[in-house]
This record gives C-alpha cells, structure tokens and sequence, in this order.
C-alpha cells in the first residue's frame, strides 16, 4: 500500500492485476484512493466505538450496538478495497463525455461497493425496524426490496447499453417501497411503542429516507450517466456512507441509551440473567414451567403459555415479547 512516496495503490493493483481486463480510461486517481482510505478509517474507528460502547452494557442490551458496529465494520473492508483499487471491474461508458475527468470509452465500475451494501443496508433496515417494534413478517419483505434495489443497480451498473436504465427503475421502486415504510407505517408503530422509540426512529429513519433518496442521484451521474469521474463519485458515494454509516449508528446508539430492548418485543436471555426461563430452566423447568424429571410442577412462567400476570395485569402469551 504504501512506500517512500505514499499511497501507491493505483500503480501497484492496475488493469493487470485486476483480471487483465480492458484499460479503465474513468478511475480513480491518487485522490480518490486516498480518500477511500480516509472514509475505511472513518469506518474502523467508528467500529471500535460502537463495540465498545456495548461492552458497557448488558450482554442483554447489546443488540443494537452489534448491528450497528457490524454495518461499519463490513463498510471498512469494502473502503479498504476500493482504496486499494481492487475490486473493479471495467465497463464500456453509455454516454461518451468530453471532459478531462470523464472521457474515454471505459469506467472503472466497483462491484465490491455493492457487496457492501448487500450485506450493510439490510443491517441498517434491521436496526431501524427492530426499533420500530415492526413484526418480523414486515421486515423480512422490507430486507427482500432493498436486496433487490441493490441487486438491480449492481447488473445496471455492470451493463453498457441504455437497458441498464430498465435495472435502475426496478431498483428505484424497490426505494419507493422502503421509502414509505420508514416515513409512514414504521413511524406511526414507533410511536406507538413508546415515546422513547419513536423519538429515536424519528431522528434515524428522517437522516436514512433522506439519504437513500441521494443515492439513485449519485448513481445516475456516475455510473449510469458518466457525468462526473471516478474521483467525484468516491467523493459522493463516501460522504453519503459515512453520513448513512457511522453518523446514523451514533444517533441510534444515542437514541437507545433509555430503550430497553423488551419494550421492543426482544426478549434476549442471558446465561446470568434473572429471567424467570433461564432460572427455571436451571431447575429443570422449561420456558413453559413444565417440569422435567423430579415429580414437582411448577406454574407458567408469566406472559408463557397461557394468561400470566405481570404487576397485577393480566397478560396474554400471544401479545408477549419475541424470545431470542
């Protein structure tokens, strides 16, 4: 990566040892390197804080802090790759355009950007809806649309004929679907869990519906339109992550400093937990009271199997949280 002269990752991974594939007449230059390196370091560093903020928790309350840190860890290794220039692949240009930074008949296309956010958005999603209290059902569909808004943008951007724009409607349909639960069904299900949620989902779902509707944007002028090159789209697609990435997983940490996940619907047992399952568990019950093995019987745990009480109320077990 690196000699006496600095970053030299341009030179070192060229057209040669990315495949021998034609000459990338649009790629990044030392700039763009570079500043791909700054945002993986963004991303790192944001990762290492996001872990260690859970590690101050209960492993019980960790949830959120590991997706979280798991979107910014992955978005490290694909900055790390780009700044590398290494994961590209070279695609012949629809629009042929006359500027210094932009002509020439082939553009450095990376794929690795979309296997980041295949695997970085639905984390993303997932922290919001699970904020949400959105039953699980709804998530899994939501998580289907936006694999297939990247998947469509992916074999858009990998295609050179004006077809690629048929990819790119589908995957902007897909954001249409996403766009309305994060503004309108998740945030009214927010809202009515508690005030906390709903305040913290306002702040993280606004910035990532806002964000996301950017994105089709900076497709369409860089890999879809050949308007700007290769270093300008490392610019907007980087200021974009680290703004979806790192800047959103703070505001949902922060957002979640007061929420405790069972008013979720997560009802995440631990080993040394005094959940009444685990205990019972340990003497041979299990999550429904049932005894196993010394004659004994034992009442059902509350909100299990039955009507329990919790605090004097009456509860039902099909309102009761999700076990994890």
């Amino acid at each position: 990566m690196s000699s006496g002269a600095g970053n030299n990752a341009v030179a070192v991974n060229n057209d040669f040892v990315n495949g021998r594939q034609p000459h990338a007449d649009i790629s990044i230059t030392f700039g763009g390197s570079s500043w791909y390196y700054t945002v993986c370091a963004i991303m790192t560093f944001a990762t290492i804080v996001f872990l260690g903020l859970g590690y101050t928790k209960p492993r019980t309350h960790r949830a959120f802090h590991y997706i979280t840190a798991g979107v910014t860890m992955v978005a490290a290794i694909a900055y790390f790759t780009m700044g590398s220039n290494l994961g590209w692949v070279s695609i012949p240009v629809e629009f042929h355009r006359s500027g210094a930074t932009v002509q020439g008949d082939y553009r450095e296309i990376f794929y690795v950007r979309y296997i980041d956010w295949a695997i970085t958005t639905p984390l993303l999603l997932t922290d919001l809806l699970l904020t949400a209290a959105i039953p699980v059902p709804t998530i899994l569909f939501v998580v289907l649309a936006d694999e297939v808004m990247i998947v469509t943008g992916l074999v858009g951007a990998l295609i050179s004929s004006s077809y690629k724009w048929g990819f790119f409607a589908f995957g902007c349909a897909a954001l249409v679907y996403i766009t309305y639960h994060l503004v309108w069904e998740a945030r009214i299900h927010a809202n009515a869990v508690s005030k906390e949620a709903g305040r913290a989902f306002l702040m993280c779902g606004s910035l990532t519906a806002f964000l996301w509707l950017l994105y089709p944007i900076a497709w369409g002028i860089c890999e879809g339109g050949n308007v700007i090159g290769a270093d300008g789209e490392a610019i907007f697609y980087g200021i974009l992550d680290v703004l979806a990435k790192p800047v959103f997983g703070a505001m949902l940490i922060f957002g979640h400093r007061n929420i405790d996940p069972a008013t979720l619907g997560l009802h995440i047992r631990d080993y040394t937990s005094d959940d009444i399952a685990v205990r019972e568990k340990g003497h041979g019950l299990d999550v429904n009271g049932h005894h196993h093995g010394n004659g004994t019987t034992a009442a059902p745990a509350n909100g299990v199997n039955g009507h329990g009480v919790v605090d004097g109320t009456h509860t039902n077990a099909a309102a009761g949280p999700t076990s994890i």
